[in-house]
């Protein structure tokens, strides 16, 4: 079976790219990653040079975090930046609570999320929904997150699966890889801190046992690993490169 390859997302490193948006780039694939996930454009710099910078590392571009509300009020925009990044996912990286308070509201946001992920299609675009541990609340007897992954159109709304927020929910994010195969083309990684904290860690220094994650990954035909650590208690281009480094070790980058 072909390896997945290993993508960041830049949130992870956001206080280097803030300063050096293109510099950190370079060091991001310096390190050996094969691609970025986007979260945002910096204002001074458009998507074609992004794109060529990321053309002149050998970077793929394989997903772009965009809110909900950008999405609504400024679709073409995001869809043009995309096409010019040759990104194929916009993702959506979280909902307001009022989004998912009860099912009529559930109902709701299954409506609207099919709505973007249509427009998407039309542009040879794929829409996405990245979880975090909240959609794990009932409605209705099920998750929030049943509800979204089994009421969209499976042609029109993929999801990026968090396994970390799985986990932290007390859910095994394997599991819900299975179940829903074909469903999941980028996967984001990162490691838990032992309780009680139950922290962000870096891939391979914390317990989640990542082996089933994989294998569910590649039967379900994941197309990208993306590494996220939403807070680093190392430096974060450091913290980035250990979980690159423990994946090689494993065999999976």
């Amino acid at each position: 079976m072909a390896r997945i390859p290993v993508a960041l997302q830049l949130y992870t490193v956001r206080d280097e790219a803030a300063k050096d948006f293109i510099g950190t780039l370079r060091k991001v694939a310096a390190i050996g990653y094969a691609g970025v996930e986007m979260a945002g454009i910096p204002p001074d710099l458009t998507a074609r040079e992004v794109k060529q910078a990321l053309d002149d590392l050998g970077l793929h571009c394989v997903g772009a975090h965009t809110g909900l509300e950008q999405l609504e009020q400024h679709l073409p925009r995001a869809i043009e930046d995309s096409l010019e990044l040759g990104n194929r996912y916009l993702v959506i990286p979280w909902i307001p609570d009022s989004m998912r308070a009860d099912e009529a509201a559930c109902h709701e946001t299954v409506r609207r999320l099919n709505a973007i992920g249509r427009t998407c299609r039309e542009h040879g675009l794929t829409l996405a929904y990245h979880n975090h541990d909240i959609e794990f609340k009932r409605v209705g007897g099920r998750y929030v997150l049943e509800v979204l992954y089994d009421e969209t159109d499976p042609a029109l709304v993929k999801g990026e699966p968090d396994v970390y927020w799985i986990a932290r929910a007390g859910e095994d994010p394997a599991a819900w890889l299975r179940r829903y195969p074909s469903r999941c083309p980028l996967v984001h990684l990162k490691d838990m801190t032992p309780a009680p904290e139950r922290g962000f860690a870096e891939i391979g220094e914390g317990i989640i046992d990542f082996a089933p994650i994989f294998s569910a990954s590649e039967a379900g035909g994941t197309e990208w690993y993306i590494v996220e650590q939403d807070r680093c208690a190392r430096p974060t281009l450091e913290s980035a490169a250990l979980s690159l480094q423990h994946l090689r070790e494993w065999g999976i980058a």
